[in-house]
């Protein structure tokens, strides 16, 4: 959906025209990986929840902080997952099975999708 030349993917939440989501795959691709983007999510939420209550009771700056690195950790953690998911499928291995790559060519590009996670993972921890 188009809205003032960018593309709303929520209410009230617009992307620039810079980015294109028409023709994308949507994020997450199978079943479970939703499920574990939701369960995520839910968690991110409880923690933000649990972040205005101890603010709310006027908590020590120490507590606020552990709330706050939770919360990075957990969205840095789904960043990961959703980055691992779109590498893949950009590349057209969503599917593959990573142990049976006998092509070598193949078995390249499930190594490079490997080495890239594995870095941003590492950066974003």
């Amino acid at each position: 959906m188009r809205e003032g030349g960018c593309a709303t993917v929520g209410p009230g939440v617009k992307l620039p025209p810079s980015i294109k989501t028409a023709g994308l795959p949507s994020m997450p691709h199978s079943p479970e990986e939703k499920k574990r983007a939701i369960t995520r999510l839910r968690r991110i939420r409880g923690q933000s929840e649990s972040l205005e209550r101890v603010i709310q009771d006027g908590a020590t700056c120490s507590a606020v902080l552990q709330q706050l690195a939770a919360m990075r950790g957990a969205i840095n953690g789904l960043m990961s997952d959703v980055l691992e998911g779109h590498l893949k499928e950009t590349f057209g291995h969503a599917d593959c099975d990573d142990g049976s790559v006998a092509d070598p060519t193949h078995a390249k590009v499930h190594e490079a999708i490997d080495e890239t996670v594995s870095l941003v993972r590492s950066y974003l921890k």
